[in-house]
């Protein structure tokens, strides 16, 4: 997996393409994931709290506390392996574990490098003025995030031209994956970035691909 910290930023967003996809299961995943929606949802309940402890703690000792980031790392985990495997990319179909751990043998992974210190004073703009222009281009991809999966929007868009293209020519074009991961892997730096866990604004760029620009896989 890749080290978060390296020239790529503190976010590191990897995904593997299964050799080999269902021709139809993509059809009933909107059924198979409902479990998951409903544990994520009160996931992202407890996301919100741990935000809103995190913004004082950060406020008054410029720490995140490392118990309460690990918890948000995971929550976002889940929430993008859940994405992966259902119509934010349609890209495998192992099921998802239930799980806020790293899972580093499941194909979809995210890791994000823990902050020893975060500006005070950026964490009372950072989540909603400096953050507007990211929303704003966010929204475009995902048509808001609901409950740590993408809903509707052009990811699922494109997700759904692949699932089409995987039942009638049992394969998933190379070029759509690469940018379907990429504006995940946009949407997954702004959330950590909004949800105070990195002071690195996210770049207005669309790195393509299933693994980080800047290392070994990614070139």
């Amino acid at each position: 997996m890749n080290t978060p910290g390296a020239p790529y930023g503190p976010v590191a967003v990897s995904a593997e393409l299964d050799g080999r996809l269902s021709r139809w299961l993509w059809l009933v995943k909107w059924l198979l994931v409902i479990p998951h929606w409903i544990v994520l949802f009160f996931l992202w309940i407890a996301f919100f709290v741990v935000t809103v402890i995190a913004f004082f703690a950060i406020l008054f000792t410029e720490r995140f506390p490392r118990g309460l980031f690990d918890f948000n790392l995971g929550v976002l985990r889940w929430s993008w392996r859940v994405s992966y495997y259902s119509y934010g990319a349609l890209g495998t179909d192992r099921y998802p574990p239930f799980s806020l751990g790293p899972e580093p043998d499941y194909p979809a992974r995210l890791d994000i490098a823990y902050p020893e210190r975060l500006s005070r004073s950026t964490v009372l703009v950072k989540w909603w003025l400096l953050a507007i222009p990211q929303y704003l281009v966010i929204a475009f991809f995902t048509s808001g995030v609901h409950a740590g999966w993408w809903s509707s929007g052009l990811i699922t868009l494109l997700a759904l031209i692949a699932g089409f293209a995987v039942a009638f020519t049992d394969r998933y074009p190379r070029d759509l994956f690469a940018l379907i991961v990429g504006l995940n892997r946009w949407v997954l730096r702004v959330a950590a970035y909004a949800s105070l866990m990195t002071d690195a604004y996210p770049p207005f760029r669309l790195d393509q691909g299933g693994h980080e620009p800047g290392t070994a896989d990614g070139r």
